[in-house]
C-alpha cells in the first residue's frame, strides 16, 4: 500500500509499510506478539455491553443490524436462489464480541452460527446470552461452537459455512495476518459460501489507533488486500457514520474451492 498514513499520536507515515516495521518489526515475532497482546488486552478492559463493544456508540446499533440486513438478504437470494428455503445454513461470526451480530441478525436467517472472539469475557457473554432459555430464536435456529481464539490463530472447519461475517474486527490484523487469515477462511466455505466484511474505511491510506492497536485501512487499500488473498468482490455497499465512512463487501474465491477431503483443518478448542 503506496498511500501514506498516519496513527492517532499524530504521526505521519509514507506508507503502510513503514508503519508496519515500526510496529510489528520483520520476521519479530516478539514484537507482533506484543502488537496483538496489547489489542486483546485494551478489549479485556472494556465491559462487555453493546456499548462496550461499539466503542461507546451503542446507539448505531439498530441501524447497523438494519443496513446489514438489508445487505444479506439480497445476497442470499442472489447466491442460493430457489435452494434458499430447502437449505440448511451456517455462518461463522468472526470477532463476534458478545454476539451482537449473532443474535441480532445472523441467528435469523442461519439455521447454525459458530461464533470466534480472543476476548474471554466477551465470549462468555455471547454464550450465555445464546442458550436457548435466554434466547428468543427457534430450535432451528442456534448457536452452536464458541471458538476462544484471534481470527490470526484460527482456521475454520472445511467447507462447514455458507457466510463467513467479518465485522469491525479485521482492523486488529497486521496485514500479512489478514491475507492468511482469508486464505485459511476460504476452505471453510461452502463451494458457493461467500464473505461479508464490514468495516470501517478511512477517505485515504489509513489510520492506526494506539490505544486499540488497530489500523483503519482505506477502500482501496481493502481491495488491495482482497486482489493479494484471492477473493473476488461480489458486491459492496457504503453506509455513512459519525466517526469513519462504513462499508460492506461481499467477496468469493477467485479459484475454484477445493474439496472438503483435500482440506485439513487444525480445529481450535471449543468453549461449551
Amino acid at each position: 500500500m503506496e498511500a501514506g498514513g498516519s496513527d492517532t499520536d499524530g504521526r505521519e507515515f509514507k506508507n503502510a509499510e513503514e508503519m508496519w516495521r515500526e510496529e510489528v518489526g520483520e520476521g519479530d515475532d516478539q514484537k507482533k506478539t506484543e502488537w496483538y497482546r496489547k489489542g486483546v488486552g485494551y478489549w479485556e478492559g472494556v465491559e462487555a455491553s453493546v456499548d462496550g463493544v461499539l466503542g461507546g456508540y451503542g446507539h448505531v446499533d439498530e441501524a447497523d443490524v438494519k443496513g446489514s440486513e438489508a445487505f444479506l438478504k439480497n445476497l442470499l437470494v442472489d447466491r442460493f436462489g430457489s435452494g434458499l428455503r430447502n437449505r440448511h445454513l451456517v455462518a461463522l461470526d468472526c470477532g463476534s464480541g458478545i454476539g451482537r451480530i449473532t443474535k441480532n441478525l445472523l441467528l435469523r436467517y442461519f439455521n447454525e452460527v459458530d461464533l470466534v472472539e480472543p476476548v474471554s469475557h466477551f465470549l462468555e457473554a455471547a454464550r450465555e446470552s445464546l442458550v436457548p432459555e435466554n434466547s428468543t430464536i427457534s430450535d432451528m435456529h442456534k448457536a452452536v461452537n464458541f471458538y476462544l481464539l484471534p481470527l490470526q490463530e484460527f482456521t475454520p472447519e472445511a467447507g462447514r459455512y455458507d457466510v463467513i461475517w467479518v465485522q469491525w474486527c479485521i482492523g486488529q490484523l497486521s496485514d500479512d495476518d489478514f491475507v492468511s487469515f482469508f486464505k485459511r477462511a476460504m476452505a471453510g466455505l461452502k463451494p458457493d459460501g461467500f464473505f461479508v466484511v464490514k468495516e470501517n474505511v478511512a477517505k485515504s491510506g489509513f489510520v492506526l489507533d494506539k490505544d486499540d492497536q488497530s489500523i483503519t485501512r482505506s477502500d482501496l487499500y481493502f481491495k488491495e488486500l482482497f486482489n493479494q488473498c484471492g477473493l473476488h468482490l461480489y458486491k459492496s455497499k457504503g453506509f455513512p457514520e459519525e466517526l469513519f465512512a462504513v462499508k460492506m463487501y461481499a467477496l468469493t474465491s477467485k479459484q475454484k474451492r477445493v474439496t472438503r477431503s483435500k482440506v485439513h483443518s487444525n480445529k481450535p478448542a471449543i468453549i461449551k
